[in-house]
């Protein structure tokens, strides 16, 4: 439901519109230097507010509740508050008659039978990516010398970033991307084959990062176009290292000690401004409507961070299952 992890596990809270978002980790080692100042990069990374994102600002100064004592964590459980303070919950009220295609509203309002909080999205928003990238700057100093990286690699179909985000700016929609992430200094055997293989774990993760529609690893869906003396990597010494890098750095379900890649697709906002036919479940007519409010041109733009972050707490629970990180640091 809203927790991922066996050994470091996070927990996330909160919606879009309420008093705050936040995250518990569970598992967290004790020791860690910890301030809150190690949040501020990644958390500015996340932020709207450039071209084609959000104007929605948020001051998103981490509160550090419990877990955390001296400048170290403490082993017990680590909660992190991030108070909500710039929102508008008028412009959903406005719009509340029409589920917005492509977003939760319709299946939240079934499945919570009208409880759900719909004020930006409540508890379904990209607000609680927040939590994600929260946990991912835990993680990312637990992993020490293993470097997790994302990028942008394409927008609308372009390589050119700004030629893509201008064809949505020129249609007035949204648009969707591309995000690659690679992961270096990982060690040998991480991961189980079948159901715990490190590309279902990551899989697993990665789909809680709203808008995500795909994902592909090492060489992905091209891999079904090769020949298999193409597509396999050649071994080159005892340590793992390989020629090529087809298969990303999972084998077997297992980390090889290669460089890890892989790519996830982002769908364009579903909040978009161009006119759209959905019902009204006031009327029950379908009913054209636009949708009003302060959302992203285009949500590639702020998942490098966020994907960063969920792979890093993934690696680091994985780390701990093999005791590569230790329960006390």
């Amino acid at each position: 439901m809203n927790s991922f992890g066996r050994l470091f596990r996070v927990h996330i809270f909160g919606e879009s519109h309420g008093d705050c978002a936040g995250l518990t980790i569970d598992g967290c080692p004790a020791g860690l230097d910890l301030s809150v100042e190690d949040f501020f990069i990644d958390i500015e990374r996340r932020k709207g507010g450039t071209k084609g994102t959000t104007p929605r600002k948020e001051d998103d100064i981490p509160k550090i509740i419990t877990g955390w004592f001296n400048g170290k964590t403490t082993g017990a459980p680590l909660t992190i508050l991030f108070e909500n303070k710039n929102t508008r919950s008028g412009d959903y009220e406005k719009q509340r008659a029409f589920p917005r295609p492509g977003h939760a509203d319709f299946t939240a309002h079934k499945k919570f039978g009208g409880y759900e909080d719909f004020r930006g999205s409540g508890h379904f928003s990209g607000r609680l990516t927040v939590s994600l990238v929260a946990a991912g700057v835990i993680a990312k100093k637990l992993l020490q010398q293993i470097k997790v990286e994302s990028t942008i690699i394409e927008i609308g179909g372009e390589t050119d970033l700004d030629k893509g985000l201008q064809k949505a700016i020129d249609e007035k929609d949204s648009i969707g991307g591309i995000v690659e992430c690679r992961v270096n200094n990982l060690p040998v055997g991480l991961g189980e084959p079948f159901f715990n293989s490190v590309e279902s774990v990551i899989s697993h993760a990665v789909f809680a990062i709203p808008a995500v529609r795909g994902i592909e690893f090492g060489t992905g869906f091209a891999a079904a176009k090769m020949f298999g003396s193409k597509h396999n990597d050649a071994i080159a010494d005892e340590t793992g290292k390989t020629i090529t890098n087809h298969a990303g750095g999972i084998v077997g379900g297992i980390t090889n000690g290669n460089e890890f890649v892989f790519r996830i697709a982002i769908k364009p906002t579903s909040s978009t401004p161009k006119e759209q036919e959905s019902l009204n479940w006031e009327t029950n007519t379908v009913e054209n409507f636009s949708i009003k409010g302060r959302h992203d041109l285009c949500i590639a733009l702020r998942v490098p961070v966020i994907l960063e972050a969920v792979t890093a707490f993934v690696l680091a629970d994985l780390m701990m299952l093999e005791n590569k990180i230790k329960r006390i640091l």
